[in-house]
């Protein structure tokens, strides 16, 4: 049977993670994707169960509590998590799974998944990730100074990943995230000679 591995995907809002995750999914339909649940509202577009599993307070603490979340964060003023039971699931089936989460969530997935390969994306600059949040047009002023408040700390943690990716070339940086998922380890990485 062959190996699961969990893939952790993380970076500043509005680095560009949803993109690349999308393209990489396009081009290797057998990866999973594991779906967060999170107590925000749907933005325009978006499917409840698709693109997150859409949960009140009340529900997202009763799996809090219930140890029904693998990772969760608090962010921007609401609630994102991973359910537990379909990851696992898809790990002891030998699949190999991504999350897209929050600096926070990855590093309680460190804790519980040391194996995990974690990936950080990076902006070019703070300047070119304030453009890219301002033009999703979704985000109030207040909340787009609180990303990128949260951005500055967050690229600070950068050095904690396993591999950094400048996404200031869409193309280039899908191929970097390529090549560390499906590069064939050297044979002498593999013997130990």
């Amino acid at each position: 049977m062959k190996t699961g591995q969990l893939i952790v995907l993380t970076g500043p809002s509005g680095v560009g993670k949803g993109t690349l995750l999308r393209l990489l999914l396009q081009q290797h339909p057998s990866l999973y994707l594991s779906i967060s649940v999170t107590t925000r509202s749907p933005r325009p577009g978006e499917i409840n169960g698709q693109h997150y599993y859409f949960i009140d307070r009340r529900q997202f603490q009763r799996m809090i509590d219930q140890g029904d979340l693998l990772e969760w964060a608090e962010f921007a003023g609401n609630y994102y998590g991973t359910p537990r039971r379909p990851v696992e699931q898809q790990i002891r089936a030998g699949n190999w799974v991504v999350l897209e989460i929050e600096l926070q969530g990855a590093r309680q997935i460190r804790r519980s998944f040391p194996a995990a390969l974690q990936i950080f994306i990076l902006p070019p600059s703070l300047d070119e990730l304030e453009y890219r949040l301002r033009c999703r047009g979704h985000d109030s002023e207040a909340s787009i100074r609180q990303r990128l408040n949260r951005a500055k700390l967050e690229v600070e943690a950068a050095d904690e990943f396993d591999l950094k990716v400048v996404n200031d070339d869409l193309e280039k940086a899908l191929k970097q995230i390529e090549a560390a998922l499906f590069s064939p380890v050297p044979e002498a990485c593999v013997s130990g000679t």
